[in-house]
Parts: structure tokens; C-alpha cells; sequence
């Protein structure tokens, strides 16, 4: 028996599948049982970006990030780590509409595993303080963020998302 809604789905799909779109495009569809069908969540696009260059994502923020800066962490840093890296990220609003920093989203990699994000608030590095604040259309903001490395030069990759909802993760990659 076909109801309206299988139709709808139906030619969803098929419409999809004409334009060319991805297997994993992130529709639910139902199986045979009428129950939905799981499937995983799109991933999402990633562009590869060296230290000091700048990405613009389509809604219109442009980051920018500085090369690594190796320092050593003061006594009060957390967590307690002998060699951290810090980055300046330049954001630039050139969007429609004020961009909300408490949507950025900033992780790190050092030689394939997770890096933890330090702050040492003696030598500056407090991560996203002004997280609540709105860029305004036109204007940048700079932010310190800092990760704890090993003593060993290795690869480095820092992701940036700029909202929770973002399609593509700007990847900054290189030795530090």
C-alpha cells in the first residue's frame, strides 16, 4: 500500500540520484517495516590549509592562522604539559549578518593524536574569552589559543569550524 508520503520520499530519492547527489546525503528513509533507516551523518568537507594562510568559508568568515609558536607552559598553566604551541586566529566577518565567535570551533592533532588545548593565562593564552560576543559585518577579531605538544618536532593540524553546522573544516596543517 503506497501513501502520500512514501510517494514523496520516493521521488525525493529519485530526484537526488538524478542530480547526482551522495549516497550518504543525510536523507532518513524508511526500510520495508516502516521504521527509519539509519544512516550517518554527513561528513563534513575538509580544505587543507598551511599555517599563516586564510580560508573563507562560503557564509563569508575568513580565518586566518599564525604559525606555531613553541613556548614553555608557566607553573599554572592546565593541564601541565613541558611544551605547548600557541596561534593567533584572525576572524573576519564579511558576511550578511553578525557572526556569533561562540560557534567556533578549534581542535588539534600532534603526530596523528588528539592535542589538549592548554591555558596558561600567565603568559596570555585563555583560550576564546570573548566567546559570547558577535562580530559585526565587516569588522575581525583575533584570538590566542594554545595546545600541548611534545618535546619532538612533529605534524600538526589544527581544525577550525566556524558554527556547529558548518559543511567544511579548515584544516591548518605543519611541523611544529
Amino acid at each position: 500500500m503506497r501513501t502520500p508520503r512514501h510517494a514523496l520520499i520516493a521521488a525525493a530519492l529519485i530526484g537526488l540520484a538524478a542530480c547526482g547527489a551522495p549516497a550518504s546525503s543525510g536523507i532518513a528513509t524508511r526500510n520495508d517495516a516502516g521504521s527509519p533507516a539509519v544512516q550517518a551523518a554527513p561528513t563534513p568537507a575538509q580544505a587543507t590549509v598551511y599555517f599563516g594562510g586564510q580560508y573563507r568559508f562560503a557564509d563569508g568568515i575568513t580565518v586566518i592562522v599564525s604559525a606555531p609558536k613553541p613556548f614553555q607552559p608557566s607553573t599554572s598553566a592546565y593541564p601541565h604539559s613541558d611544551r605547548a604551541v600557541a596561534f593567533e586566529i584572525a576572524i573576519r566577518n564579511d558576511g550578511s549578518q553578525p557572526y556569533r565567535l561562540s560557534g567556533l570551533s578549534v581542535s588539534a592533532t600532534f603526530d596523528g593524536a588528539g592535542a589538549k588545548q592548554v591555558v596558561d593565562p600567565t603568559q596570555g593564552y585563555s583560550g576564546i574569552v570573548d566567546a559570547g560576543k558577535d562580530v559585526p559585518v565587516g569588522r575581525d577579531v583575533r584570538v590566542t589559543v594554545a595546545f600541548a605538544v611534545s618535546e619532538q618536532p612533529a605534524q600538526l593540524r589544527l581544525s577550525l569550524k566556524p558554527t556547529a553546522t558548518s559543511s567544511v573544516v579548515a584544516v591548518y596543517s605543519g611541523s611544529a
